[in-house]
């Protein structure tokens, strides 16, 4: 007996698990590698190569050893923001086992859409804050997507107050980690602005002391010059990643809107105020994950494979396509179309016994259509007329209803007349 799969061991995303599942990462969790060597590597050098020296300069209590104290903890922290942005769920929503069925709308073949086709509305309006907004159907997890929803490429899933896929923490950054993806931009700006002002307070030591000039002190501290370069250009992307982010917290918008909706004129109806913009980010509760992925994941009962725009490929087992309603409206417009030449060829084949009485005509051609479903026609005069298909059509999804129809309706229509002339004449003798 096979063991049952886990949740995350059956995730159709392009999460990476760890520890059992109990570590979610996004697909190129490898860049964490190159994140945590630019965090760590050039405190390393501070700690070994200009924080020893400046402990000498402030003897008083030892208070020179908080120097390299401080980068180390600051480090530390920065860490454990990077190992909680990146390895926790981001707040993706759980995927549908099949499209929505109260949005299903098949095609007609005179209201102008391609009969036998399911579709979808593409979009729907909700009420948010009171006003009008138009949530998109995802294709991929086969659900309307929340307001704020957007679905990862990178990840392949839809996340919740979506804010974009950043490379360098390997995850999708939404509304379960927003907040320590904040912390985390800010307090490497934080650490940069440390290293960087400790490596110039030593150089200004150095020049003070045996080397006059600045180029002196450079050639006798090289790590210090190399710490100075290195955070200024740190700097310019984590503290204006750090400014940005800053705005957009400041007027509830996410880098996806903001990028999305720079150009329109309409107002941000999520926005509450400056302040309690802040106090929703930093001060409201997290919300639970909604997947359990150490869970043991449950058996889907895989219902007809429907797309936005495709067709049926194939019916359950056991029992009728469902809207099969539909499907014999189709048949019953295609048949009106046909039925002229089906009467002509009946007409050639009964015309002795059509001639002797112009009630038997009048009986046949009065017949209304015959609506049939695709697997079975009714039953006529005794005779079971069945339509067979290979299963290979049916497993490719190149069942072509409307003919299927057309030949199924003629031969009916065929022997139906036929049987009518049979049972009429009788009655005609007796007249005669």
């Amino acid at each position: 007996m096979a063991r049952p799969q886990r949740v995350y061991e059956a995730w159709k995303g392009n999460n990476k698990f760890f520890f059992g599942g109990r570590l979610i990462f996004g697909p190129d969790a490898k860049s964490l590698i190159l994140s945590v060597s630019l965090i760590v590597a050039p405190v390393l050098v501070f700690c070994g190569f200009v924080a020893r020296h400046l402990r000498h300069h402030f003897p008083a209590y030892n208070a020179g050893y908080a120097i390299p104290a401080v980068a180390v903890v600051f480090m530390i922290y920065v860490l454990v923001l990077l190992l909680i942005t990146s390895a926790q769920d981001p707040g993706i929503v759980p995927r549908a086992a099949h499209p929505p069925e109260d949005e299903f709308s098949y095609g007609n073949a005179l209201s102008g859409g391609t009969p036998g086709r399911l579709q979808f509305p593409r979009v729907k309006e909700v009420l948010v804050n009171g006003m009008p907004v138009k949530v998109k159907y995802c294709d991929t997890c086969m659900i309307y997507r929340p307001p704020r929803c957007s679905h990862c490429s990178i990840c392949n899933n839809c996340v919740e107050r979506f804010d974009h896929h950043c490379p360098w923490v390997g995850q999708c950054i939404g509304q379960r980690n927003y907040r320590y993806f904040f912390m985390f931009v800010s307090s490497s700006t934080l650490l940069c602005i440390y290293v960087f002002a400790m490596s110039a307070l030593y150089i200004k030591f150095l020049m003070d002391e045996d080397y006059p000039t600045v180029w002196k002190a450079f050639k006798h501290s090289p790590a210090s010059l190399g710490l100075l370069i290195y955070c200024f250009i740190a700097l310019w992307f984590v503290g204006g990643l750090t400014g940005f982010h800053l705005y957009l917290i400041s007027t509830n918008q996410t880098t996806y809107e903001n990028f999305r909706y720079r150009s329109d004129s309409r107002p941000n109806i999520y926005s509450q105020g400056c302040l309690n913009n802040f106090l929703q980010v930093f001060c409201s509760k997290t919300k639970p994950s909604k997947h359990k992925f150490r869970a043991y994941a449950q058996e889907e009962v895989r219902p007809p494979t429907v797309s936005f725009g495709r067709e049926v490929d194939e019916e359950p087992v056991g029992g009728p396509r469902p809207k099969v309603e539909d499907d014999l409206e189709i048949g019953t417009d295609l048949l009106k179309i046909s039925q002229r030449r089906n009467y002509e060829d009946v007409d050639a084949e009964t015309g002795g016994r059509r001639s002797r009485s112009s009630e038997v005509e009048g009986t046949a051609s009065a017949r209304p259509a015959v609506a049939c479903s695709e697997s079975q026609i009714p039953a006529v005069g005794g005779t079971d007329v069945r339509v067979r298909h290979s299963s290979w059509d049916r497993r490719s999804g190149n069942w072509d209803m409307s003919a299927v129809l057309t030949r199924s309706a003629s031969d009916v229509i065929g022997r139906s007349s036929v049987f009518a002339a049979d049972a009429a004449r009788p009655s005609l003798e007796e007249t005669r």
